[in-house]
C-alpha cells in the first residue's frame, strides 16, 4: 500500500502485498525521487547535513553501517564497496533523507516511541504488528546473538531491558533498540524509540522503513532468519 505524504506524492510504504505491482511502483518512486533529487542545491545540502563525505563526482554516507555513494550528476545511488544492487527501499529511504532534512535540525535527546513521533500515531498498530514483532521473534531465544549484532553496528549499550542498545541509523539519526526475552510464561517483547526531532530529518513513513532496516541488519549481523511479516 502507498500513502500519501504531506506533499501529494505518493510515497513508499512496506505495508504492501508483496505482488510484482508493488516492485513495479517502487521502482517507479525510485526514478522519481532520483530526479527530484538532482533538484537540491548542493550547498544548501551540505549546510543541512554537514555528515556528508563530498567527492568530486559522489556524495557518501552511511545507513546502518554500510556506505553508499550518490553519483551528483545523474542521482544514482550504488553501494560504495559492493556491485550488488541496492534496494528500492534503501533508494527511497536516503532520497528522502535528502529531500526532507530541515535546515538546523538536531537531535533533542527526546526519545519517544512510534506512535509519540509526530503525525505518525495512524501507522501504530501497523508498526507494532510489523516492526516490533518480527523483532520479538526473531530474537527470542537468541539474546547473546542480539548483543553481538548490535555491537558489530556500533550500537551504544543502554541499562533498559534485556538489550538495550543506541544504533546510528544514519550519522544524524540514531535510533534505541530494546528487548526482552521470553520465558515459559511471557512472550519476548521489544521497543523501538526515535528522537522527537528525527521528523526535522526525514518524512515520518520513512521513520518505518528505518526501524524495519534496523531490524533486518541486526538480524544479518545475527545469522539468524527474519520471523513474522515485516513487509507484508
Amino acid at each position: 500500500m502507498y500513502l500519501k505524504g504531506e506533499d501529494g506524492i505518493m510515497s513508499e510504504n512496506r505495508y504492501g502485498n508483496g505482488d510484482v505491482g508493488i516492485i513495479s511502483n517502487y521502482e517507479k518512486l525510485c526514478e522519481y525521487w532520483r530526479e527530484r533529487f538532482l533538484e537540491i542545491e548542493e550547498q544548501e545540502l551540505a549546510v543541512k547535513l554537514p555528515e556528508l563525505i563530498w567527492q568530486e563526482e559522489h556524495i557518501l554516507l552511511t545507513y546502518y553501517g554500510k556506505e553508499y555513494c550518490i553519483n551528483r550528476k545523474d542521482g544514482r545511488i550504488q553501494g560504495l564497496n559492493s556491485t550488488a544492487c541496492v534496494s528500492c527501499e534503501n533508494q527511497l529511504t536516503i532520497y528522502n533523507l535528502l529531500w526532507y532534512a530541515k535546515e538546523g535540525a538536531h537531535i533533542r535527546n527526546q526519545w519517544v516511541p512510534f506512535r509519540n513521533v509526530r503525525n505518525a500515531s495512524p501507522f501504530t498498530s501497523a508498526f507494532t504488528a510489523h516492526v516490533l514483532q518480527p523483532f520479538s521473534e526473531t530474537f527470542s531465544g537468541h539474546l547473546e546473538k542480539l548483543h553481538h549484532a548490535a555491537q558489530k553496528l556500533g550500537g551504544i549499550a543502554l541499562p533498559q531491558g534485556d538489550a538495550g542498545y543506541q544504533i546510528k541509523a544514519f550519522d544524524c539519526i540514531p535510533v534505541q533498540f530494546f528487548f526482552w526475552d521470553g520465558d515459559d510464561e511471557f512472550r519476548a517483547q521489544s521497543n523501538i524509540l526515535f528522537d522527537y526531532g528525527v521528523t526535522d530529518f526525514i518524512h515520518v513513513e520513512s521513520t518505518v522503513s528505518i526501524a524495519s532496516d534496523g531490524i533486518l541488519r541486526l538480524a544479518e549481523e545475527a545469522e539468524l532468519p527474519l520471523k513474522g511479516h515485516i513487509y507484508d
